[in-house]
């Protein structure tokens, strides 16, 4: 089998294969080219008659690991083609994975080097995730959820960078010890159940603890604001959570948002959801806070902006929403302080907006002489 692309990175190949890597030997693929996937964090080859993609051969492969390797390399929509690469000691015929025609397009050349500076860890993150399910769901699904399994590597990433411990311990993970994994739930979003010891505040050690924790992804807020006007933006739509807690009323009033995509700043993930859910040009984003929705059981963090903007030529109402992704949105444009009687009244109760509409009443003066 003939690797052109990001199964040349050891670590990743060996994560995959599910043992160590055996001796592979220097290829190439002549009239054929490896290129980024467009806007993807991964390559694809293409056939350039002057050209010869660089790669790897290795022989000798078992039947388990082609069935890991094709698990995997479905979840991109990659099929092998026979082809003939170039060694040393001449033409070999070899095995490579080839994109589905049309699924991909074509990007920048691509580089080994360029790709594992940037994004190796994110994906053996992501990799991690689609082998842990490796006999037990089929690649298709698989390419459907791998997007999601790049969100929340990059979450993991953006997670190094821990908040300051100022009036926190001064303990950090290595303080923690996960005795061991169980069985959990892997689907659109994953629950991990495992049991771990920990320092405690007392110096000691505590027992071993069983717990489960809900594994989400980052998300971007943004609150859209008007100066000018003095009106704030707010979103409207169905929300899972309150039907399965049984409320009668489970449209949710929110700040705008969405999951923030692997490689992609959160400030931008705001910027383009105020586009997809409003059709709003956002003029300047204002970080807000950053921090966890449920940090008891859930992963997932929260970076919120306020957004300010143009609200004058807006309706009261409007509808957003992307249909590919089934959202059905309304937009309230309304006035600053009508947001505030809201919170009053209890009908803002989703708390990420109440928060950024109590952190705004403290910037608003500010905000507006200001313009």
């Amino acid at each position: 089998m003939f690797f052109y692309g990001t199964l040349r990175h050891v670590p990743l190949l060996s994560l995959v294969l599910g043992r160590d890597v055996p001796e592979r030997v220097e290829a190439s693929l002549p009239g054929f080219a490896a290129h980024q996937a467009k806007d993807q964090p991964f390559p694809m080859i293409v056939r350039n008659p002057e050209a010869a993609a660089q790669g790897v051969l290795m022989p000798g492969l078992s039947e388990e690991d082609v069935k890991r390797l094709d698990f995997y390399e479905g979840g991109f929509a990659y099929d092998l083609i026979e082809v003939t690469v170039q060694t040393e000691d001449g033409p070999r015929p070899a095995q490579v994975y080839f994109p589905r025609e049309g699924h991909w397009q074509t990007g920048p050349l691509w580089s080994l080097e360029a790709w594992a500076a940037q994004w190796a860890d994110m994906t053996m993150i992501a990799a991690q995730e689609v082998m842990d399910r490796y006999g037990k769901q089929d690649a298709a699904l698989i390419q459907t959820l791998l997007p999601f399994f790049r969100a929340r590597a990059w979450a993991r990433q953006m997670a190094r960078v821990a908040a300051p411990q100022t009036l926190r311990n001064p303990m950090t993970m290595d303080d923690v010890r996960i005795v061991r994994e169980r069985e959990g739930y892997d689907g659109f979003f994953r629950i991990k159940a495992f049991n771990l010891t920990h320092k405690r505040f007392d110096g000691g050690q505590s027992g071993e603890i069983p717990r489960e924790t809900f594994v989400a992804f980052d998300a971007a807020l943004v609150l859209p604001y008007d100066p000018v006007t003095d009106r704030v933006m707010l979103v409207e739509q169905l929300r899972f959570g309150p039907i399965q807690r049984g409320d009668p009323a489970p449209w949710v009033l929110e700040p705008i948002a969405g999951l923030v995509d692997v490689g992609e700043p959160p400030s931008e993930t705001a910027r383009r959801e105020a586009v997809e859910e409003a059709g709003l040009k956002i003029d300047r984003i204002e970080p807000m806070l950053n921090g966890y929705a449920s940090p008891g059981y859930s992963t997932e963090f929260f970076h919120m902006f306020l957004g300010v903007c143009d609200l004058s030529d807006r309706a009261a109402q409007g509808q957003g929403g992307l249909a590919s992704e089934n959202e059905d949105i309304r937009n309230h444009v309304i006035p600053f302080d009508q947001a505030m009687a809201l919170i009053e009244s209890g009908e803002v109760n989703a708390v990420p907006l109440a928060m950024m509409l109590l952190w705004l009443a403290t910037k608003r003066d500010g905000l507006r002489a200001a313009v």
